[in-house]
């Protein structure tokens, strides 16, 4: 069973699942979460300024910042995701988020097939507020994931139906992935009829598995997004996330 935790710095709860992220957060009762993505991906360090600037005209501190989405040039080794991972927490150990490898943030990171970014970058972010008066539901973000069981271990060793690419492979892919999601946020407490946003991250033709896996189980109400790109580490070859958040904006 998941493990939730209260980060009260933040008006947040979170999934714990390894250092470099978590599995998703939701807003503690008088707290709501909006999401800005930046009209122009920046480079990681130049990202975090970014958020930073946001939640200080916002007046909230940096441990509002509850998830971000990030984009890669291209997939990473396991060794190679493991040391950018320790890069990456860096500036939230700054900002007293990341302490004793213990990662509160939910986040994806993905990597485009066409167009990526010279350097891994920041496309989207979360933060919580101050929920206005009577605001009833629960925010909540799941982060990402690709269909790699487990949070040990070499990628190989876990990926489901590692390398197979047909249609029951990504079928069996697609369904493996959208169960971790509903693990994930009825952790938090939500369910799919709280998702305002599903994004999935693939390069190959899902569609065969659109309306089984997807549209059936409530996945696709709010819409769906895919995005041409691929899971973090070499191998994966489906991700997803979900998210419910009260307000989002584009910051240009």
């Amino acid at each position: 069973m998941a493990n939730v935790v209260t980060f009260q710095p933040g008006g947040y709860r979170f999934i714990e699942h390894a250092f470099q992220y978590s599995g998703g957060v939701a807003a503690e009762p008088g707290f709501a979460i909006e999401r800005v993505r930046l009209a122009r991906m920046l480079p990681l360090a130049e990202g975090f300024d970014a958020v930073e600037a946001h939640l200080q005209r916002l007046g909230r501190p940096p441990g509002a910042f509850c998830a971000c989405e990030l984009r890669s040039p291209v997939q990473f080794t396991d060794a190679g995701f493991v040391a950018f991972n320790r890069i990456y927490v860096q500036r939230l150990e700054s900002w007293g988020i990341f302490r004793e490898e213990v990662n509160p943030v939910a986040r994806s990171n993905v990597c485009p097939e066409i167009g990526p970014p010279a350097t891994p970058s920041l496309y989207a972010f979360c933060y919580t507020v101050p929920a206005e008066a009577g605001y009833a539901r629960t925010d909540f973000v799941a982060a990402g994931s690709g269909e790699a069981d487990g949070v040990s271990g070499p990628y190989a060793e876990r990926i489901i139906r590692y390398g197979d690419t047909s249609a029951d492979g990504l079928r069996e892919k697609a369904r493996f992935v959208l169960g971790v999601m509903e693990r994930r946020m009825a952790a938090l407490g939500c369910a799919w009829g709280d998702v305002t946003a599903t994004q999935l991250y693939t390069v190959f033709d899902i569609y065969p598995a659109l309306a089984e896996e997807f549209v059936q189980r409530g996945a696709t109400a709010p819409g769906l997004t895919w995005h041409y790109a691929r899971p973090p580490v070499l191998g994966l070859d489906v991700e997803v996330d979900v998210r419910g958040v009260s307000r989002e904006t584009v910051q240009w």
